[in-house]
């Protein structure tokens, strides 16, 4: 009897058969010519591959051998994600798997660049999310747009200013519209948000993003527990504090004129906010009354908006999250990686893997280098022969 791989860890196979789509345990084992039985022996830890299962494993995963190899470092905090009942288990363990990748990637820049401090102040000190009331979640909206200087007027690219207070931030194409963000935190306590880029449109990641901040504000301290309870309340507050976030009750509501849908229309392209947000924005804030909320929705039904889109969607262009890219091109550029040291020594996963969730072109890591601009004189380089001495960039515009 051939003997299993030694530190072979079962979850990373879970995951890349997550990552993969591969629906079952059945579907993988027919993929790679094995029982069923043996794949679900490796998945619950019982047996491991032995080498050559392993290569065959890596190579129908698109991983390297070493990723079933490697710790994982899992944050005990929940993830946040909207769970819907027609939302397939697959695209959620996608999601999820996707998002556990995106932290890898980023455990592994930290070595090298020094991402902006984590700027998100504790406003419930010491309550629990439980005990918040509307009137609190619109105080809170207020408090920290005074904490981030944003004033009260529209709110900028929210990616980029979830960036700069440290949040990690990434948008891929989820393959279906039934998922649009997912929340969760490292073992460093540091803040991901994962976005959809399906059926996309600048006013909707606004408030995608604006949601998933909520969650990062809110519901640090949930436990998968009580967010498997709480759900509906859990999603109701970010909802709320959101949408109080990017339209706040001392500015917003005082200029609309008259609830229509032209004026919403004529807002959209000022507050960048879709018209359906907007009407339930007044109704939290009662300055629209039921009837007219459900007229107003009714209209919107009538033009199509429901299924065809709203005006104005495709008004501004989509922005890309920057902060790994920028941070993968330092190091490129500061010689302090190269791009195949990067995929040999550090990333398990491929080459197209990172680049998707790193929001670089697709075949970075294979284009050939341009002229290389030395960032900063202070960078102590390294050879190939101190492949494990990470050196600290400082990421650009984190404060002092």
């Amino acid at each position: 009897m051939r003997m299993g791989t030694p530190g072979f860890i079962p979850q990373r196979l879970t995951d890349a058969r997550a990552a993969r789509r591969i629906a079952s345990r059945t579907a993988l084992a027919r993929l790679i010519s094995v029982n069923s039985s043996t794949v679900a022996r490796w998945e619950d830890g019982s047996n491991s591959p032995d080498a050559d299962a392993l290569s065959l494993l890596s190579e129908t995963l698109r991983v390297r051998r070493e990723f079933f190899l490697r710790p994982i470092q899992e944050s005990p905090r929940a993830r946040f994600y909207r769970t819907l009942s027609s939302t397939l288990k697959g695209d959620i363990g996608y999601q999820q798997a996707q998002m556990k990748w995106l932290q890898e990637i980023s455990a592994i820049v930290q070595h090298y660049v020094d991402f902006p401090a984590i700027d998100i102040p504790d406003v419930l000190e010491g309550c629990s999310y439980k005990q918040l009331r509307d009137e609190d979640i619109e105080a809170i909206a207020l408090r920290l747009r005074r904490h981030w200087s944003l004033g009260e007027g529209p709110c900028p690219d929210l990616l980029a200013f979830m960036e700069r207070i440290g949040i990690v931030v990434a948008a891929i194409e989820m393959n279906t519209s039934k998922l649009d963000g997912l929340c969760s935190w490292d073992a460093e306590d540091r803040p991901y948000v994962l976005l959809a880029t399906d059926k996309m449109s600048f006013p909707r990641r606004q408030m995608d993003a604006a949601h998933e901040l909520a969650h990062a504000v809110l519901h640090r301290n949930v436990t998968a527990t009580e967010l498997k309870c709480d759900l509906k309340l859990i999603e109701s507050q970010a909802f709320r504090l959101a949408s109080a976030f990017l339209m706040p009750s001392t500015s917003y509501p005082h200029e609309v004129v008259r609830p229509s849908l032209a004026m919403f229309q004529t807002l959209k392209e000022r507050w960048r906010v879709s018209i359906k947000a907007q009407i339930k924005r007044l109704s939290d804030l009662e300055q629209v009354d039921p009837d007219h909320q459900t007229d107003l929705y009714k209209l919107y039904s009538a033009k199509g908006w429901n299924s065809k889109g709203e005006p104005l969607d495709r008004a501004w262009p989509l922005t890309e999250p920057r902060m790994l890219r920028q941070s993968l091109e330092m190091i490129i550029a500061s010689q302090v990686r190269t791009k195949d040291d990067l995929l040999a020594v550090e990333f398990t996963m491929s080459p197209g893997d990172v680049e998707n969730l790193a929001a670089l072109p697709p075949g970075w890591f294979t284009s050939r280098p341009g002229e290389i601009i030395q960032l900063r004189q202070d960078i102590k380089r390294t050879s190939n022969s101190t492949q494990h001495q990470a050196v600290v960039v400082k990421f650009p515009g984190r404060s002092k």
